[in-house]
């Protein structure tokens, strides 16, 4: 009798890293830019602007060492994240260069400041420094779970991040809102780090509470109503947004936080009453707060009648600008570098640098902008919904939450839909704080994607593995 045994081993099925295919995504990332850079320059001067081969070689570094990163720290993740965010950087840069060759805001600045300083080079080196926190919360954020830990630390945070702004002698008025800190000459936004930070707090407490927030007392015309005592928090996340609202003039902010808590409340608790509450008391408090704050009051009414009181209101002029920067766009746009955007004055550096995308490329241009935003903040979902663990799942839909408010009320803002909240478009206006927060908001979706598609480790062999077979003589 002969004895012929055969032993298997089952291992983990080693899944597509998609390397490659980011790869391929940030060459066109890249590439873009290079050519809308090359369009403007030729549009607005004649020729090829200055130093556009430079800027192109530094740009492609930058990329070149993100993808690294990712290759090397973050296999497994998103392809898609990388590229898209890289891809919105670089033509921001270019549409803030452009706005820097007007000449009407050249000599704006000079009566208001005694100079002119461009903004395309400050973006650059943003942009820059912006890569490299990028590398480092990838470097040092191995798991994105050990964030928990640090739930009521980042309640804690982002309370006093909210309150730099209002502290007497560090905060900065800019255009009526109390949002920027004053640093050794630098302006620094806190508010754009503090999405970051109170998400965290947010996933980490829903995901202990949700059980209790889910359990309904009564039902009203359809709506399952929460028990008195689990309305606490949203009640003081309430009055945490009014009081920025009020104290800070910053209607955005207010939104963006109270707005966030409400998705992951409902995304924790699958209850579609909370999402009705959360809209009744956010309408509620903006029309106690508009009634006696002037400043947005005067916002309101520019988006109520913008050409009633263009002459007497800067919001006025700056809205009724925006739409005709829209309307003048038409589908197919005026062409890089043939707008006249830059009536609008420096908001045009912030939230308005969508009015230039409308007039300059369009209708066509202005849904292939909110096509990429869409984009982030689907692969955004995507990766919550794959994450394996709950609080992953719920930080990613705030985070990802986060970045759609913020587009919505942006660019609900200057085209007339909802009053003007002045956030900055992300990774398209200038300003450093914005570029930093969302690129880390981008790396946070990153490790949280690579741990979610990252193969299970193999399981160990078992005895069951071992397969013995005896073959009887004939």
């Amino acid at each position: 009798m002969s004895v012929v045994t055969n032993t298997t081993t089952i291992g983990a099925i080693e899944l597509p890293s998609r390397r490659n295919t980011e790869l391929l995504l940030l060459a066109f990332a890249v590439v873009i830019p290079i050519f809308a850079y090359a369009n403007v320059g030729l549009a607005i001067h004649g020729e090829l602007p200055p130093g556009m081969f430079a800027y192109g070689a530094g740009f492609a570094v930058l990329a070149g060492i993100a993808h690294f990163v990712v290759r090397r720290y973050a296999k497994y993740a998103d392809p898609l994240l990388l590229p898209l965010a890289t891809l919105l950087n670089g033509l921001g840069v270019v549409l803030i260069w452009r706005l820097d060759q007007s000449e009407r805001l050249q000599n704006l600045a000079k009566r208001s400041f005694g100079a002119f300083s461009p903004s395309a080079p400050n973006q650059m080196l943003y942009t820059a420094l912006a890569i490299a926190l990028f590398a480092a919360v990838l470097l040092i954020l191995k798991d994105h779970r050990v964030l928990q830990r640090f739930t009521y630390i980042s309640m804690a945070g982002a309370l006093v991040l909210l309150i730099l702004p209002v502290v007497p002698g560090l905060g900065a008025d800019v255009f009526g809102a109390k949002i920027w800190i004053s640093v050794g000459g630098f302006s620094i936004q806190p508010g754009e780090f503090a999405k970051i930070v109170i998400a965290i707090f947010f996933a980490g407490y829903l995901m202990v509470k949700r059980d209790a927030l889910a359990l309904a007392s009564r039902r009203f015309m359809g709506l399952y109503l929460p028990r008195g005592r689990d309305l606490g928090p949203i009640l003081m996340i309430w009055a945490m947004s009014l009081l920025v609202l009020v104290f800070e003039n910053d209607l955005g902010t207010s939104l963006l936080f109270f707005g966030m808590f409400v998705i992951m409340l409902y995304v924790a608790t699958e209850r579609t009453s909370w999402i009705v509450i959360g809209l009744l008391m956010s309408v509620g408090g903006a029309v106690v707060v508009a009634s006696f704050a002037s400043h947005v009051q005067a916002r309101v009414n520019a988006w109520l009648d913008p050409f009633g009181c263009y002459t007497t209101s800067g919001a006025c002029e700056q809205v009724g600008q925006s739409i005709m920067s829209f309307g003048s766009g038409g589908v197919l746009g005026a062409g890089w570098g043939q707008g006249n955007s830059d009536l609008i004055g420096f908001a045009a550096n912030s939230d308005f640098i969508f009015s230039t995308v409308g007039e300059e490329l369009g209708l066509s241009g202005v849904m292939a902008f909110l096509l990429i935003y869409g984009l982030i903040i689907e692969r955004g979902v995507r990766t919550a919904l794959a994450a394996r663990d709950p609080f992953g799942k719920l930080f990613a839909i705030g985070l990802s939450g986060a970045f759609a408010l913020q587009i919505f009320v942006v660019a609900g803002g200057v085209m007339g839909l909802i009053p003007l909240t002045g956030m900055t478009m992300p990774f398209l206006a200038s300003g450093g704080s914005s570029v930093l927060a969302n690129w880390i908001l981008i790396a946070v979706l990153i490790r949280i994607s690579d741990t979610a598609r990252r193969p299970a480790p193999a399981p160990a062999p078992s005895p069951d593995s071992e397969m013995t077979q005896v073959v009887r003589p004939s």
